[in-house]
């Protein structure tokens, strides 16, 4: 019975092996017909046994499973052949088909960039990411096509948002930097500055053909990172997981006002002014020369109803930009919000003698606003005098003030 036994089992072994080595050959004969789908059916009719071949057999197989599932663009499957057929030849010590394998990953490398620039041209950003993070697993040394991966992820909108997230994380995971050496020079027959390689630049600097050379290395991108994925957490409501991601990334990047204020502008939309308004301070005070910064400090003080802060901020940003238009009209604003808060009160009086004269006072201090508002356009106008939302503001207050005369004069410059 055993020497039975043993027979039958070597004839198993004996016929897996002819049917292997006939699929094998169909896959074969179909790739040189270029038929790659028959050619996988012929493959796949092998898989279940496959394991158990020869190191030998199992690279060829793998080998032209990658070739089939190359030619149908099943970038994923090809990917995986030859990276079975590289490990077993590894494994094996026989090399047979792993240099040419080695090459064909190369090639895929290009052409699943080349498609992954088609597919976002084309507004298929999802399919670009995934092509882009395939060319970084054939290229690990290549971590810019994990970048753009994620960025495509990111231009495919919400429902790509988790990919974007994967992305980034192992770009903060392997610590990717992103900055690079740009290099120019000044063409002296043209005149025109040009784009240089750095083997280019530095023959050329050896010529006289070129002139002006300058090396810029480009700002680091792991601020960029971590602020992107704050920003898509953000996006999909996961607020706690973005004030960590900007919090984490503050801690490497302390003096970037960016991080300040995103982190900023998150706390404003949950509804936590208090905290934007002490960040937007902290920015402020980190670039007190930007405009911007002022303008929205004002802008939340004015909703919180501390005018006199509000205007400190606008008039800062109008020191550093005069024309300023935004912070103009935002300033007049906040003394006729004032004047408007007083007109309330002055409308809930009496008739008495003392509700008369405290009207008189409240009207007196209403005017006085205005007219504040009223001057802070006018000064307005001389820079830029055919802002339409500064005479439409000025027509306004004119009218509440009863100043026929300058109401008149406002409408007409409008052209009404």
């Amino acid at each position: 019975m055993k020497t039975k036994m043993l027979l039958l089992f070597a004839l198993s072994i004996s016929l897996i092996g002819f049917a292997q080595k006939d699929e094998i050959k169909a896959a074969t004969k179909a790739l040189k017909s270029g038929d790659a789908a028959a050619a996988k059916t012929a493959l796949e009719g092998a898989s279940g046994a496959i394991d158990g071949a020869d190191a030998k057999v199992q690279a060829q197989y793998y080998a032209l499973l990658g070739d089939a599932s190359k030619q149908l663009s099943d970038f994923d499957g090809a990917i995986n052949a030859y990276q079975k057929v590289v490990g077993i030849e590894e494994t094996s010590g026989k090399a047979k088909y792993s240099a040419d394998v080695q090459q064909k990953l190369g090639q895929m490398t290009g052409e699943l960039v080349n498609a992954a620039v088609d597919d976002n041209n084309n507004k298929k950003y999802s399919e670009a990411a995934t092509k882009l993070y395939q060319a970084f697993q054939l290229s690990p040394k290549d971590t810019i096509y994990l970048y753009y991966a994620a960025s495509s992820a990111v231009n495919g909108g919400p429902d790509n948002y988790d990919q974007a997230i994967t992305y980034y994380k192992k770009l903060k995971d392997l610590n990717y930097d992103g900055s690079e050496v740009k290099y120019s020079a000044v063409d002296v027959a043209t005149g025109e500055t040009v784009d240089l390689d750095a083997q280019s630049y530095e023959l050329y600097k050896k010529t006289n053909a070129y002139k002006d050379f300058k090396e810029e290395k480009t700002p680091s991108k792991r601020a960029e990172i971590v602020k992107n994925i704050a920003l898509i957490y953000q996006e999909q409501g996961k607020n706690d997981e973005a004030l960590a991601a900007y919090d984490e990334a503050m801690a490497s990047n302390p003096s970037d006002v960016n991080l300040v204020l995103n982190k900023a502008n998150l706390y404003y939309a949950m509804g936590d002014k208090d905290k934007f308004k002490e960040l937007m301070g902290q920015a402020s005070d980190m670039a007190p020369d930007n405009p911007d910064l002022l303008y929205n400090i004002g802008v939340i003080n004015m909703e919180q109803g501390n005018m006199e802060e509000a205007r400190a901020a606008y008039k800062k940003a109008l020191d550093i930009d005069p024309n300023y238009t935004n912070a103009l009209l935002n300033l007049s604003t906040t003394y006729v919000n004032e004047g408007n808060e007083l007109v309330d009160e002055m409308n809930n009086l009496g008739t008495s003698r003392a509700d008369t004269q405290k009207y008189d006072e409240l009207k007196a201090k209403r005017d006085t606003l205005f007219q504040e508002g009223a001057g802070v356009l006018e000064t307005a106008l001389k820079n830029t005098p055919d802002n339409i939302q500064i005479l439409e503001q000025l027509k306004n207050i004119y009218g509440a003030l009863g100043d026929n005369e300058n109401f008149m004069r406002v409408k007409k410059l409008i052209g009404e």
